[in-house]
């Protein structure tokens, strides 16, 4: 097992790196919704509430991109990547039996379980504080939406799954929030 000196290097090390292969996907997507004219308050909420980029690209653009203090940055992300958690929790099983009922839907829920239930070790062994930290720690593959999915593939109750994909938000969105600053008091 890793110690936390090891998995915090470690993290140092990966997090510019994934930032960097995530930077794209954000970067389009916000110059796609400023192509609409949005307001940068709403292109925060929208983004964070994205899979994918969530609050971990979320909270960058809106320190460096959009220059918003990070007080308010960070509120708007958290309420952004939780907005679609509870749809999430109280629709995904009828997603998937409707999903199921199709060939391909079939083959992409069995693999979308077998990679969260592989994934998802530290939620099986834990149950709901491995569900914050499987949420809270900012690598590729976690976060809030993979955590609604995993709530329900180990079969947390829906205001657990609530509470602890909130704390993992929280966790996550000051690890992103403190490495941003880091590398913008690198910059200055």
């Amino acid at each position: 097992m890793l110690n936390k000196k090891r998995l915090i290097t470690i993290m140092l090390l990966v997090l510019p790196l994934l930032a960097q292969l995530n930077a794209s996907t954000t970067t389009k997507t916000v110059a796609f919704l400023e192509g609409y004219g949005l307001d940068p308050v709403l292109i925060l909420l929208l983004i964070s509430a994205f899979p994918i980029i969530e609050l971990r690209g979320a909270i960058p653009v809106g320190i460096f991109l959009f220059g918003m203090p990070w007080p308010k940055v960070v509120l708007l992300s958290i309420i952004g990547n939780m907005l679609p958690i509870p749809f999430l929790l109280l629709l995904l099983d009828t997603a998937f039996s409707i999903l199921e009922r199709f060939k391909w839907g079939k083959r992409f829920t069995t693999w979308l379980y077998a990679r969260t239930r592989r994934k998802g070790k530290v939620i099986e062994r834990y149950q709901a504080i491995g569900l914050a930290v499987f949420v809270g720690i900012p690598l590729p593959g976690t976060g809030a939406w993979t955590g609604a999915l995993a709530a329900k593939i180990f079969g947390i109750r829906f205001w657990n799954s609530m509470l602890y994909i909130f704390l993992g938000v929280v966790m996550a969105a000051a690890i992103v929030t403190a490495l941003s600053l880091a590398g913008l008091m690198a910059v200055s």
